[in-house]
């Protein structure tokens, strides 16, 4: 039996902290992971941005409220869920991930946690575990599944190189320079067809 599991942002939607750096003006808030490779560095360095404007929850939640998924993006997932189980592996946040997952009809989603007080500051983040894509795609496995992972930024790369198969999605320059031998899709009709040909190897 297979399964494929997909990273979110980037690859079903728009990366929500891009986003909310163009609402905010914030260009700092602009970098992710296609741009730091250290989750830890990357979360702690945009904590610290929210704390020092006074921004809470509620301002991200407003304007994740106005993202709509990547053009395509649903039906490309609604094709695929017919054809094969699939799981969105994500480094984002259930407090984020809810009005997505209602835009993509409630695709299964692994994903972390925020720390957040009573006056609506995020003071910090619960991790589902540590490298919890790769270690996702070893439990599907253990439990006999045949997996294929895809995603555009460094924090996919484990689980790219886990799973059975797997692809790059539209990933960035520096990432397809570092990481040549990967495949790469960059439109979902390609993307669709290389997932099919890997269900039915």
């Amino acid at each position: 039996m297979e399964v494929v599991c997909l990273d979110l942002e980037g690859v079903l939607v728009p990366e929500i902290w891009i986003a909310f750096a163009e609402k905010t003006g914030i260009e700092k808030l602009r970098l992710t992971t296609r741009d730091v490779p250290d989750y830890d560095v990357l979360m702690k360095g945009r904590l610290d941005i929210l704390r020092e404007h006074g921004l809470k929850l509620a301002d991200i939640q407003s304007v994740i409220s106005s993202i709509e998924p990547l053009e395509g993006a649903k039906e490309f997932l609604d094709e695929l869920r017919s054809v094969t189980q699939v799981v969105i592996l994500s480094d984002t946040f259930r407090e984020f991930a809810s009005p997505l997952m209602r835009k993509l009809a409630w695709p299964t989603i692994f994903c972390n946690s925020l720390v957040v007080d009573d006056d609506g500051n995020i003071t910090g983040y619960t991790l589902r575990q540590k490298d919890g894509k790769r270690k996702a795609i070893e439990h599907l496995q253990a439990m006999g599944f045949r997996c294929f992972a895809a995603g555009d930024s460094y924090n996919d790369l484990t689980m790219i190189k886990t799973a059975d198969s797997g692809s790059l999605f539209r990933a960035p320059e520096n990432i397809l320079e570092e990481y040549p031998e990967l495949h790469l899709s960059t439109t979902y009709d390609d993307f669709l067809k290389t997932i099919k040909e890997f269900l039915n190897a």
